[in-house]
C-alpha cells in the first residue's frame, strides 16, 4: 500500500474509508514505532519574469489557511464536500509555511525587488504580499486532478490600504499512480500559481 495508498481505499465504499485510514495509521503504530510516512516538499521553481521593482521591499506573511490545510497532511478531495488525507504521505512541514517559503524563494530569484523576507526579519517594508490558501488538494470524484488557489493581497505597508487583490488558481492532471504522482501535480500546480502571483506583484508595486 505504500505507492499506491489513496488507490487501494477508493475502491472501498465511502464511509469505511476514514475507518480504513484509521485502522492503517493504528497498525502501523503498533509495530514498535512510528508510522513512516514518505516526506515530501515543494520543490518546482519556474522562471519568472516581470517589471524590475528595486526600489520596493517587500514581506510575505504566512499564508491563512483554514485548520484542514494548516498541517503536514496531503488533502484528498473524492467528492466536493469530503475531506480525506492521502495515506502514507505528508509535507515536509505545515503547509503555509511551504508556500511562504516558495513564494519568498521566487521573489528572491526574480532579482527585481529590493529585499524580500518574512516577519520579524527586519527589513523595511513598503508592501505586504498577503495570502490566503483556498485550496491545496487532490479531486479524485472524476480524472485526478491537483487543485492550487490562493487568494492574493498587495498592501501598501506605509498606509495600510489594500493595493490590489486577486485569486489565482491553477489544476493540473495526476499522470502516473502511487503517491508521487499526486504530489508531482500539486507541485506543479503550486508552482504555476506561484509564478502568477510573483509576476503579477511585481506588476502591481
Amino acid at each position: 500500500m505504500a505507492g499506491s495508498g489513496l488507490r487501494a481505499l477508493r475502491e472501498l465504499p465511502a464511509g469505511r474509508l476514514a475507518s480504513v485510514v484509521l485502522v492503517a495509521a493504528t497498525l502501523a503504530s503498533c509495530g514498535g514505532g512510528q508510522a513512516r510516512n514518505d516526506t515530501f516538499s515543494l520543490s518546482a521553481m519556474p522562471v519568472i519574469e516581470g517589471p524590475s521593482a528595486r526600489n520596493r521591499q517587500i514581506l510575505v506573511p504566512e499564508p491563512s489557511a483554514l485548520k484542514a490545510l494548516n498541517s503536514e497532511q496531503v488533502v484528498i478531495k473524492p467528492t466536493v464536500s469530503e475531506i480525506q488525507y492521502l495515506a502514507e504521505a505528508q509535507w515536509s512541514d505545515r503547509l503555509p509555511k511551504l508556500v511562504q517559503a516558495k513564494l519568498v524563494e521566487a521573489f528572491e530569484n526574480t532579482g527585481s525587488v529590493g529585499g524580500v523576507g518574512k516577519p520579524g526579519e527586519g527589513l523595511a517594508i513598503d508592501y505586504q504580499v498577503a495570502t490566503d490558501i483556498r485550496a491545496f488538494e487532490v479531486r479524485t470524484d472524476g480524472p485526478d486532478v491537483a487543485v492550487v488557489e490562493i487568494f492574493a493581497k498587495v498592501l501598501n505597508d506605509r498606509n495600510g490600504t489594500v493595493r490590489a487583490q486577486k485569486a489565482f488558481a491553477a489544476t493540473v492532471s495526476v499522470s502516473g499512480t502511487g503517491n508521487p504522482a499526486f504530489i508531482k501535480a500539486l507541485d506543479a500546480a503550486a508552482a504555476n500559481v506561484t509564478a502568477e502571483i510573483v509576476a503579477w506583484t511585481l506588476k502591481v508595486i
